[in-house]
């Protein structure tokens, strides 16, 4: 097990904790962590694009000349793609782009990303977190000592004045234990984690 210390919010070093091999220590998976971060991106898309097609345009019921004799290209309508104010030919329409992944395939790639942030030294473990109200500026003195100005922190569930006093804070974003993602865990620069959420994680993922 990987021995990894223990800090303050004021960057102190206060004790250490053992953290779990099967979690933190593994070879990452490329593959999956690939994977993982294309179903993020698919399940955000919206998917309501839409345009009509020539079936949809009002319009265009008249033939607009006559078939032959006129020295004009045949037309049947006004509103075919190729005429100005015409449908769409293939036209985009409202869709699901989510897929699902498999849950072992999904659990590799948030070891992966967490280990590669312990290998790296991108991984701070705090004491605790509690605020003893919403104070930005408090929040954001504990980013400064912890030299985490873009972090994801994650902590237990409840701690609401900390989550509210990190909100307006450019850089940084919280998340619970049961709502990190391998997204988020790559996209900022350091993964600042709680005692007590390191500790769930450890009983979750396992």
């Amino acid at each position: 097990m990987a021995t990894v210390s223990v800090k303050n919010t004021k960057g102190e070093n206060v004790g250490s904790i053992d953290l779990n091999d099967g979690i933190f220590g593994i070879e990452a998976n490329e593959h999956a962590v690939h994977m993982a971060v294309v179903q993020y991106l698919a399940n955000q898309r919206q998917g309501t694009k839409s345009t009509k097609t020539r079936a949809e345009v009002s319009g265009g019921g008249r033939k607009p000349w006559r078939q032959k004799g006129t020295g004009r290209a045949r037309q049947g309508s006004t509103r075919s793609p190729q005429w100005t104010g015409g449908g769409v030919v293939f036209a985009p329409k409202p869709r699901d782009f989510s897929f699902k992944l498999n849950k072992k395939l999904k659990r590799l790639a948030l070891k992966s990303v967490l280990s590669d942030k312990l290998r790296n030294e991108k991984l701070v473990v705090l004491d605790a977190l509690t605020l003893p109200e919403i104070k930005t500026k408090e929040m954001a003195a504990i980013c400064g000592n912890l030299h985490a100005n873009d972090a994801l922190f994650v902590m237990e569930a409840g701690n609401r004045n900390a989550v509210l006093s990190a909100r307006n804070i450019a850089g940084i974003k919280t998340a619970g234990v049961n709502t990190i993602n391998v997204y988020d865990i790559l996209k900022y620069d350091m993964f600042v984690v709680t005692k007590e959420a390191v500790e769930q994680m450890q009983e979750v993922y396992a």
